[in-house]
């Protein structure tokens, strides 16, 4: 089996992820449903493979969990493969009869055995989450207006409005212009944060109206580690 363990990021601002689980195991579902509950995922049980066709069909769904044992799983897995509309959801795999080594083609983002263990079951779908939620967050830019200073190399500084914010870089309106290719030090400070923000960045882009586009290029750990959680929780906050 493969475990990632990780910080689990849960938050208690309700479920805003939600996943599918295919199985008629009913002493699976609610181990699994208890899990997914406390980490702040809407759960959906079908029992029946065509069912969940139709729903992942219509329905956006963040996770799928399928239990392997189910009669017609590897026709099921198949066609999941062949459809364009599921392949970036993750997938994950109970099994409690097949070896590890036949479910290496179905795949399955993230793989746990049963008879589910809680601790494991956890530490898997805490990296599933961690996983759907990271690749919400990779193109999202969160709207905000605060103050923000940048200190240009040539020792000059200015204050401008920050307008919007990602992992990778930031938006802001300036009365002063920035020369593009220009490497400036950004400091801001977040609502709800402790300690103001310090990254280096590179100005992308500038237009006549003052908006510029600063793309990150220089971040230390432990402010990326800040900055994504604090994304995290405007994310949840706003959905």
């Amino acid at each position: 089996m493969t475990f990632v363990r990780g910080a689990q990021r849960a938050y208690s601002y309700g479920m805003t992820l939600s996943s599918m689980l295919v199985s008629r195991d009913s002493q699976e579902v609610g181990v699994l449903e208890c899990i997914l509950g406390g980490l702040h995922i809407g759960v959906t049980v079908e029992s029946e493979f065509e069912r969940a066709r139709t729903r992942l069909a219509k329905s956006k769904i963040d996770a799928l969990i399928v239990d392997c044992d189910m009669s017609g799983t590897p026709g099921f897995l198949r066609g999941l493969q062949c459809e364009t509309a599921t392949t970036t959801v993750p997938l994950l795999i109970v099994s409690g009869s097949a070896g590890r080594a036949s479910l290496e083609g179905t795949g399955a983002s993230f793989v746990f055995e049963k008879p589910i263990s809680v601790e494991q079951a956890v530490h898997t779908l805490s990296a599933a989450r961690n996983m759907i939620l990271d690749g919400r967050l990779r193109y999202h830019r969160q709207k905000l207006h605060v103050p923000v200073t940048l200190s240009c190399g040539t020792g000059t500084s200015l204050e401008a409005e920050l307008t919007n914010l990602s992992q990778g870089g930031a938006g802001l309106f300036s009365k002063q212009s920035v020369p593009v290719s220009e490497t400036v030090r950004v400091s801001f400070a977040l609502p709800g944060s402790k300690a103001p923000f310090k990254l280096i960045g590179r100005v992308a882009w500038t237009d006549r109206e003052g908006n510029t586009g600063i793309r990150f290029v220089q971040v230390s750990r432990k402010t990326k580690r800040d900055l994504q959680l604090w994304l995290e929780k405007e994310y949840i906050l706003g959905a």
